[in-house]
């Protein structure tokens, strides 16, 4: 893959802002604030474009690898040739000037070339996307094998993910300076850190780390993914897809993300927020 990155639009800027309190005396400043930066950005696999997402426009490469291998769309990293990440300035692409986006072109294996081409499936992606753009209930895409249970699993205790969940929370600094994105991480059955990625998506998020952990020849390893979100249906599915067996997030999972888990046989924590957290999978849910 390639290594040569082109200037792109920058994953933080700043804007003049006017904060305002409630109590008395009113308070009124002006200030600089830091945002986080969101451009579109397409992915293009053998010169067809699949799919255009907002991202925070960092770690590109690792984003694309991820959202190829957790769509289904590659097999494994090998099948993934080459990398190519090209900005392109605002006016030139059809948004309003002044609007920059940047395209990713990845060149994938003939036959999963074939495979992508068959499933037709159009994504808009916006920051929260999940499943736009599928046609039909077929093409939800909610098959789940189940994984292989590590003998390490019973590991990833609820010790554990507490100790990782606080790490995360000291370890964010895009979130630190903007207050408005994602993190996933890549922690060891230690809770310790391994990886953090940050995006304005958490869809995203989760994507990059996968990505930099193939990259890293991680997956596969004993670890879980810590993700500062809720635990939603095609979170989970992400990380069973490439063979992660144990998800926890900060927030509570969604009924269709405990039932993605149960039928991974994913093991699933949420709501871990110290001194507690709570294991939703492997385990039963009953209907409201």
């Amino acid at each position: 893959m390639s290594d040569d990155a082109p200037a792109l639009p920058p994953s933080t800027m700043h804007t003049a802002v006017t904060q305002y309190g409630l109590q008395a005396p009113h308070i009124e400043s002006s200030m600089l604030q830091m945002l986080a930066g969101e451009v579109p950005v397409a992915l293009v696999f053998n010169g067809i474009s699949h799919a255009v997402m907002m991202v925070t426009p960092d770690d590109l490469p690792a984003l694309a690898l991820g959202f190829a291998l957790t769509e289904g769309i590659i097999d494994q990293p090998a099948d993934c040739y080459d990398i190519q990440v090209q900005p392109l300035p605002g006016g030139s692409t059809g948004l309003p000037d002044g609007i920059d986006a940047v395209q990713v072109t990845l060149d994938i294996a003939a036959r999963c070339m074939t495979r992508l081409q068959t499933k037709r499936r159009s994504l808009s992606g916006r920051t929260g996307c999940g499943i736009c753009g599928v046609e039909s209930f077929v093409g939800l895409d909610l098959d789940c094998p189940p994984l292989p249970a590590p003998p390490w699993l019973a590991q990833v205790d609820a010790t554990t993910v507490l100790h990782g969940m606080q790490a995360l929370h000291a370890n964010q600094p895009l979130h630190r300076q903007t207050h408005s994105t994602h993190a996933a991480a890549w922690a060891n059955l230690a809770g310790e850190l391994l990886c953090v990625m940050e995006d304005v998506g958490r869809h995203n998020a989760l994507d990059k780390l996968i990505g930099q952990l193939a990259q890293a020849d991680l997956l596969g390893t004993p670890g879980f993914v810590l993700l500062s979100s809720r635990g939603s249906h095609e979170l989970v599915r992400k990380c069973a897809r490439v063979g992660i067996a144990a998800l926890a997030t900060l927030s509570a999972p969604t009924a269709m993300g405990v039932r993605m888990a149960q039928l991974a046989q994913l093991r699933l924590w949420g709501q871990c927020r110290a001194p507690l957290a709570t294991l939703y999978a492997p385990g039963g849910i009953s209907p409201a």
